[in-house]
């Protein structure tokens, strides 16, 4: 596929990695020439320096050849013109970013759908959305839905006192007989500095700061709480720090679930802002790295602590005083992936990172069209799929024993009917089953294959 990204910010960097590493045709512009000459240093893609919102330079990079055009710009006006352009000129598919929340209501995005564009994506208000989810689920620090939740991807790391530790994935599937309702897709396993990735199999051994992926049915919550040793909570009261774009957001989300929320702003224009548009929230003008002030506003009795400013090293020490002092769950909004998968040795809960969710929001538009949805998992090269089976596929009407699966991707489960099932070996898979597979970037061509 030939794609083009105007954009060499964070989210067009991260975006153009994950494709380069597929040897799709890229093209990235940017009027950045700094920009441009890192990602060409570091990746395996073409630059172009411009301006994205260009007759002229559309026609010169000869627009008219895209699969998908992608406009990801720190500005709005400028992706929203540039992929009408590109769409005017012949691009197949364009996704464009924006900041504004009112483009993503139902009716300014049909408007936009009718005048081209493909696809919007937000990233803050992608990572306020997670946010809030793992507000609600207070156990997972990633979570996922496949099917409306008739299948979902929990990531969770397993502590000392979870049962799941020493025992195998064999042995405790065994526990369940046929009402398994859940199985680890993925395994990232820590040993003196060293990170391996683990595809589980029957005699994989559960360890001790494993952090594991699982599917799971709609009704494993409680299954997996058990095994892990803890109980979901209710997190009702929740401090923000900072108010931009992706905690006012979450602010609006979480209202709508009743919780008791307070905003840190160091920004007094900026917090008079906020305390004139939520009357039901008590904004706080302060630094929330300030340790007295926390301790004025109540910290050791909240049940959450998010922060989401602008500065990664900020969010991080924030989140650890909060932890420091007794708050049951802490998020912190990162830019860095280094960060994603040392939450349970630092002491944090969840970190979250807008650039990957962009990613995967855009994923699914550049995956061909039989994938439904698209994961991946952050900073490896692996993602979760949801393939559609056709009445030709090749993997129609076996049994999952008779597919020749490569070994660097697993079945994690199948949806049918809005139904999702844990399959064994003998389970057949029918045309129009949706199939949720777990795979490492170098097998995703195999794993296509099969249904096409």
């Amino acid at each position: 596929m030939r794609i083009i990204i105007a954009g060499a910010g964070e989210v067009g960097f991260h975006i153009a990695k994950l494709l380069a590493n597929e040897s799709q045709d890229i093209v990235v512009i940017d009027t950045d020439k700094e920009k441009l000459q890192k990602i060409e240093g570091l990746l395996d893609v073409m630059t172009y320096r411009g301006d994205a919102a260009s007759f002229q330079l559309m026609e010169e990079i000869n627009i008219e050849e895209a699969d998908i055009f992608i406009a990801v710009t720190q500005l709005q006006n400028t992706n929203l013109m540039a992929s009408l352009i590109a769409k005017k000129l012949g691009a197949k598919k364009v996704v464009a970013r924006v900041t504004n929340p009112e483009f993503l209501e139902r009716k300014n995005t049909l408007n936009l759908q009718r005048a081209g564009i493909d696809m919007l994506i937000s990233p803050e208000e992608l990572a306020a959305n997670e946010i809030a989810n793992l507000i609600e689920e207070s156990v997972f620090n990633e979570m996922h839905s496949f099917g409306s939740g008739a299948l979902n991807l929990f990531g969770v790391f397993l502590e000392r006192k979870s049962k799941f530790i020493d025992h195998s994935v064999r042995g405790i599937a065994q526990r369940f007989g046929d009402r398994i309702n859940f199985i680890p897709i993925f395994i990232i396993r820590s040993n003196d500095g060293e990170t391996k990735s683990i595809i589980p199999r029957g005699d994989t051994v559960y360890r001790e700061g494993d952090h594991v992926y699982f599917i799971a049915l709609e009704d494993a919550r409680n299954s997996i709480y058990e095994y892990l040793g803890k109980k979901n909570e209710d997190l009702s009261d929740v401090m923000i720090l900072g108010g931009g774009r992706i905690g006012k957001k979450t602010v609006q989300i979480l209202r709508q679930h009743k919780h008791n929320i307070k905003i840190i702003e160091r920004d007094f224009a900026k917090a008079e802002d906020l305390a004139d548009q939520f009357d039901d929230v008590l904004i706080i003008h302060g630094d929330g790295r300030d340790t007295d002030l926390l301790e004025e506003e109540g910290i050791s009795e909240l049940d959450a602590f998010v922060a989401v400013t602008g500065r990664s090293e900020t969010n991080i020490m924030a989140c650890l005083m909060a932890k420091s002092k007794g708050v049951k769950k802490t998020i912190a909004l990162v830019e860095n992936t280094e960060y994603l998968h040392l939450g349970q040795d630092i002491g944090i809960d969840g970190f979250i990172n807008k650039k990957l969710m962009a990613a995967n929001s855009v994923f699914k538009h550049v995956r061909k069209g039989k994938v439904l949805d698209v994961m991946n998992i952050f900073d490896f090269p692996a993602e979760v799929l949801e393939f559609r089976v056709k009445e030709n596929s090749k993997i129609a009407n076996k049994t999952i024993q008779e597919v020749n699966f490569p070994r660097e991707a697993i079945i994690g489960g199948i949806i049918r009917k809005f139904q999702g099932i844990i399959p064994q070996k003998d389970f057949v898979i029918l045309p129009h089953d949706r199939v949720v597979i777990f795979s490492r970037l170098e097998a995703i061509k195999k794993v296509e294959y099969l249904f096409s």
